[in-house]
């Protein structure tokens, strides 16, 4: 499995020659995030880790995020651009204030949030636009987490050198959430609060540079985004594989399943592992399910965990440091990645790089990511989930070879080392690129 990245059409190989005359030594690097904690979801995880692996290969690199903010290593500058965080607000609807009416973009999130609306990543374009105006910093590049904001474009068109990661299109979280709706009020209110992607397609079809983290987001991209394929660079996420590792010290427990997952959301197959669950209790009543994420009260999960009288088995832990993490996958028997679809999926790869035997859907790009080194089963068949449990509750030999090679897939293939220089090497050739045009 290879993860060097796939040259876009833009970069020739004149540029490649280049760009290691531009400039040896570190670059000034500017990572974007519109909200960057680690704790709120996949993208805080990528900016931590990326900006890191930058710093450790010589670059510059500041972080300019939105709230809330991202953990970042002491080496990294973090610039702030606050927003009204309307998500951490106890009453949204009073939290506008007369101040607010006089920017575009306060009362823009507010009205959105609202609405039903999600209006963060436009208006966190808003206010970088105005930082880059007022303070006049100098980048080499500009690399964007997945805000596809059309303050890139302003950018872009002001002369900076823009390169935008998209981990996967949003489009197939907002298509499953429409298929599990009921009511077209859920219906409505799905479409609306998806709206921002009109603004993410045409940001991505005119940005000159993109990159993802594997083919089938590359693919999918291609085909929800109408960008070509070829326009679009493969540079794989990465695992510190220095945190998370095994801890033999650690003992397991026999009957303990882990997993991360977000309560309702259906893309993460969390409701198909609790089928599974439910049918395996029938005659292994000992099985107990840790799931990294907050149950939602009164949501879907919680009537569903009742449902199939599962609220005795299954603890939800949130807001655990990567150390609580790494020693719950440690003290597990093995974890399961349900996912309907991954773009890339870093919960697989923390779990091989752990050494904890993985079972793991088909879903998305999880067969990249992942290799052999995981027992992979059909994405949304519970009965395929439930047996391959079964098989490694059973089997300790299964387990065992399992460990080991998820561990040794994880050091060859996912350090964040390795996707460092390859995007080092990139943001060379893309500066090669704009100063030979």
């Amino acid at each position: 499995m290879s993860y060097f990245p796939v040259t876009s059409s833009q970069l020739t190989s004149s540029s490649l020659s280049a760009s290691t005359a531009i400039n040896a030594s570190g670059l000034r690097i500017a990572l974007l995030g519109y909200r960057s904690h680690p704790h709120v979801g996949g993208q805080g995880i990528y900016l931590h880790y990326l900006s890191k692996a930058l710093v450790e290969l010589g670059h510059n690199v500041d972080v300019i995020s939105g709230p809330p903010y991202p953990e970042l290593d002491s080496r990294i500058n973090l610039i702030k651009l606050p927003s009204l965080d309307l998500y951490a607000v106890e009453n949204p609807t009073r939290a506008l204030r007369f101040k607010h009416l006089f920017s575009v973009a306060d009362f823009y999130e507010w009205w959105s949030k609202l609405t039903g609306g999600f209006g963060e990543p436009y208006c966190f374009g808003r206010r970088l636009v105005s930082y880059f105006k007022t303070h006049k910093p100098q980048y080499d590049i500009v690399h964007d987490n997945q805000s596809l904001c059309y303050g890139l474009l302003e950018l872009q068109k002001r002369g900076e050198n823009i390169i935008a990661t998209v981990h996967h299109p949003i489009t197939r979280d907002r298509e499953i959430a429409l298929q599990a709706a009921t009511t077209k009020g859920h219906r409505w209110l799905i479409k609306r609060w998806y709206s921002f992607l009109e603004m993410q397609e045409k940001v991505v079809r005119q940005l000159d540079h993109i990159i993802t983290v594997s083919k089938t987001s590359q693919q999918d991209i291609a085909e929800a985004f109408n960008r070509p394929a070829q326009k679009i660079s493969v540079i794989a996420n990465g695992i510190d594989t220095e945190i998370f590792q095994p801890l033999p010290h650690i003992k397991r427990k026999p009957w303990q399943i882990i997993t991360t997952a977000s309560s309702d959301q259906p893309l993460k197959g969390l409701s198909v592992l609790l089928n599974a669950l439910a049918s395996l209790r029938a005659d292994l009543p000992q099985l107990h399910l840790l799931v990294i994420g907050k149950l939602k009260p009164d949501g879907s999960t919680e009537k569903e965990l009742h449902n199939l009288q599962l609220a005795d088995c299954v603890e939800f832990k949130t807001g655990i440091s990567t150390e609580e993490l790494v020693a719950a996958y440690a003290e597990s028997k093995m974890a399961v990645v349900p996912s309907l679809y991954e773009g890339f999926g870093l919960p697989a790869g923390e779990a091989l790089a752990c050494g904890i035997p993985l079972v793991c859907s088909d879903g998305g790009a999880l067969p990249e990511v992942v290799g052999d080194a995981a027992l992979l089963v059909k994405a949304g068949d519970l009965d395929e989930l439930a047996q391959a449990i079964r098989h490694l509750l059973t089997s300790e030999d299964a387990c065992e070879a399992l460990s080991l090679a998820g561990r040794l897939h994880s050091l060859q293939h996912l350090s964040w080392q390795v996707v460092g220089e390859h995007l080092s090497e990139y943001y060379r050739q893309t500066i090669a690129a704009k100063r030979n045009a």
